[in-house]
């Protein structure tokens, strides 16, 4: 919700043709409802009874999320006024582009499609600095929560480093433009 909300801002500033997200919702003309991964199979069918318009993006992540977040698209996709997609990268932090991340701050960190851009910003804040312990020897939990941080930067601070040109770099085939208009046009009762 943060990184759409931040980066249509942004760049509808750029070209009103991409719609503010985050504006509309402020207009009730969209309401964002994250389900934050898991039971993906559940949310499929969970709005259906309000007869809504609805738009799924999921993110990719790896197998076997990733076939059920496609049986899910499937599902939602089988009802009227209904669309789901799956991005063809691992997650929406992969359409960030290196430079908007340098520029917020973060360093140089190699943006590569099926990464996973948080736990990578992660790990690599934490060998910046001097630590009595190697990253593999840190609890699972110490690591998890890292990424939650380093995720919550990259969909924020780095996103409002983006730009149209850094995004179309990132995704040469306006994937996320499309989605983005999309969701626009759905709020917009088109």
């Amino acid at each position: 919700v943060e990184f759409l909300q931040r980066l249509t801002a942004k760049l509808h500033q750029e070209s009103s043709s991409i719609p503010d997200l985050g504006e509309l919702e402020r207009r009730q003309r969209l309401v964002f409802i994250p389900f934050g991964g898991g039971q993906v199979l559940r949310w499929a069918e969970r709005f259906a009874p309000l007869g809504c318009p609805e738009f799924y993006l999921f993110d990719r992540e790896s197998d076997p999320e990733t076939a059920l977040r496609h049986q899910a698209a499937e599902i939602i996709n089988a009802r009227y006024g209904c669309r789901a997609l799956v991005t063809s990268k691992r997650s929406l932090e992969n359409y960030l582009h290196m430079v908007a991340i340098y520029a917020a701050g973060g360093g140089l960190l190699e943006v590569e499609d099926q990464a996973d851009i948080a736990v990578s910003f992660a790990h690599r804040s934490f060998l910046a600095r001097p630590h009595d312990c190697q990253w593999e020897a840190l609890p699972m939990k110490a690591r998890r929560r890292m990424a939650a941080t380093a995720k919550k930067w990259l969909n924020s601070a780095a996103v409002d480093f983006m730009s149209l040109e850094l995004l179309r770099d990132r995704d040469p085939r306006s994937e996320l433009l499309g989605w983005i208009r999309a969701i626009g046009h759905a709020a917009a009762g088109d």
